[in-house]
């Protein structure tokens, strides 16, 4: 028994290592590719989190999340009870799900093991719409994540599934129709955003070339990208919708959970699918994602392509998709766990009033400012094209969760690769924050960045904090994240 503790060397204080609770880390742990694996020296997994509550200081919910305590103590009860059984355990997360959202019985939601296995979803809800397949229009692979070209090409991105079976990265999945893929730089070589017009004309002569080829054109629209960038807006969307709508479907790339309830339900309005996560913003441990769809969507789907049964299960799809009774019909309640743990977060962030998640965010961009631009002379890496719009509060809301901060002027964090060493180490030691991204250019080449994001538990906790008290643990939280990235050292 304490060998298996020992695996989790900064469990919290707060959290008991009981037998039950090592088995249900065990439980969060599996279930997934191997990204979800945890080293057994450090009790991490690749993205240096764990799904358990950690003595760490972590703004890193652009990236991955550790379990809050709140969250693990919900889990350890549900698993004192036991378990429900899988498909009905979705059907549950299904409802509260649209409950939390405000969405009608209307909108389907279909499970999958990670956000990057999303793409299969999209692509099987419009594989047979063109005679000669479909076009996938990828939008800034570098802004949603690198497997994600492979699964837009239709293809395996890792060595095994979430079934635990062996598969070739780049391998076609089984059944798929005729899948090309274009990605639409969403920066510029010097690391500014594009603007929403230059997106959408981008878009647009990637649906002529679907056209020519008599295929189906499969648009995505990034609503909260690796630094937060929405491209392309709303009205242009509107446009290419308008005009090319008999041979285009839009997929909106939501992943990081940065999207309110009205901006969700205006992309469902336009029948586009969704994609969200629970293990970035709504701050649930990876991996877990889901697409909401309209049920007419579903109905007029082609059958699922055979390679799925490889991927996923029966219980992760809604059951009158064509085809969903040749999956897998046994349960993955690991997976299941994992959603639970982020639609618990989810219902207790939208229980928040706007006026207090304003409060938290006003706070946060204040002592982001005192702490860390001001004294460090550093600044943040915008959210929106140049002249887009006039300032950054303007942003929508759910963005100012989120700031990518240029480090490229510090000691030791001058280019990409050093801020990536430093982010490990800084990890390592205690000290969580989002992964750097190619968004700035210095002296030629990509200069370092690190992201500070706060997630849905956060603002759980931080709402119970009066105005001092909250403007005093931001202060503080932000000071040592100063501390730690003036004073790093290669």
């Amino acid at each position: 028994m304490s060998t298996r503790i020992a695996i989790f060397p900064d469990l919290a204080g707060s959290v008991d290592a009981s037998v039950e609770a090592v088995e249900l880390i065990e439980a969060l742990s599996c279930g997934g590719d191997a990204r979800i694996t945890l080293d057994p020296v450090s009790g991490l997994n690749r993205y240096f989190s764990a799904p358990y509550p950690r003595k760490t200081l972590a703004y890193a919910s652009s990236t991955a999340n550790d379990l809050s305590p709140d969250a693990f103590a919900h889990l350890l009860a549900m698993q004192a009870e036991g378990f429900p059984e899988y498909s009905a355990w979705l059907e549950q997360i299904r409802a509260r799900i649209r409950a939390a959202y405000r969405l009608g019985s209307d909108i389907e939601v279909v499970f999958a093991p990670s956000g990057t296995d999303l793409e299969y979803v999209a692509l099987a809800a419009v594989q047979e719409k063109a005679s000669g397949g479909v076009h996938n229009i990828l939008l800034g692979a570098d802004e949603v994540g690198s497997g994600c070209i492979h699964s837009a090409h239709g293809c395996y991105f890792a060595s095994e599934t979430a079934l635990g079976l062996a598969s070739e990265v780049g391998q076609e999945v089984e059944g798929f129709a005729s899948i090309s893929l274009a990605d639409v730089p969403v920066r510029c070589g010097y690391g500014l955003a594009r603007s929403s017009v230059q997106i959408a004309q981008a878009i647009e002569q990637e649906i002529t070339i679907a056209q020519m080829a008599g295929r189906h054109a499969l648009i995505h629209v990034v609503h909260g990208s690796k630094t937060g960038l929405i491209l392309p807006d709303i009205v242009q969307m509107d446009a290419l919708q308008q005009r090319y709508s008999d041979n285009t479907t839009f997929v909106i790339d939501a992943c990081q959970a940065r999207i309110t309830t009205e901006a969700l339900h205006d992309y469902l309005d336009r029948d586009a699918i969704v994609f969200l996560t629970g293990s970035k913003f709504m701050g649930g441990p990876p991996f877990n994602g889901f697409a909401l769809m309209r049920r007419e969507a579903v109905q007029n789907a082609a059958k699922l392509p055979e390679g799925f049964a490889r991927i996923f299960r029966r219980a992760e799809f809604p059951a009158h998709w064509a085809g969903c009774e040749s999956l897998n019909d046994s349960e993955n309640i690991s997976l299941a766990l994992r959603y639970e743990a982020s639609v618990f977060e989810l219902e207790r962030f939208q229980k928040l009033p706007l006026a207090q998640i304003e409060r938290i965010i006003a706070a946060f961009s204040q002592a982001l400012e005192d702490q860390i631009l001001a004294p460090l002379g550093l600044s943040l890496v915008a959210p929106h094209a140049a002249g887009e719009i006039g300032e950054p509060a303007e942003h929508p809301i759910e963005m100012q969760t989120l700031a990518t901060v240029d480090v490229s002027s510090l000691p030791g964090l001058a280019t990409f690769a050093d801020a990536q060493k430093c982010h490990r180490e800084l990890a390592l030691s205690g000290l969580r924050l989002g992964q750097p991204v190619k968004s700035v250019r210095k002296d030629g080449e990509w200069g370092g960045t690190l992201r500070i994001g706060m997630s849905m538990p956060q603002f759980a906790s931080f709402a119970m904090l009066d105005d001092d008290a909250l403007a005093d643990r931001l202060s503080t939280d932000m000071a040592q994240i100063a501390k730690a990235i003036s004073s790093y050292r290669p």
